[in-house]
């Protein structure tokens, strides 16, 4: 998991990735390229809905 991060960088989502200037103050503090997700207050719900319809995607991704 860290090695995506380190590979792709940090996206953004929710309410708080639309705080000013929360990108540039991550991507100083990480040195790490961070962005914004297209439409970050429906990603968070889209991702869940994802998760919920397939419970198999879900075991991938969760800690043991």
């Amino acid at each position: 998991m860290c090695a995506d991060i380190f590979d792709r960088g940090i996206i953004l989502t929710g309410g708080g990735a639309l705080l000013k200037n929360m990108d540039r103050r991550l991507e100083e503090e990480t040195s790490l390229p961070v962005q914004l997700a297209e439409d970050p207050l429906s990603s968070v719900v889209l991702g869940a809905g994802m998760m919920l319809s397939d419970f198999n995607l879900l075991r991938r991704i969760s800690l043991d």
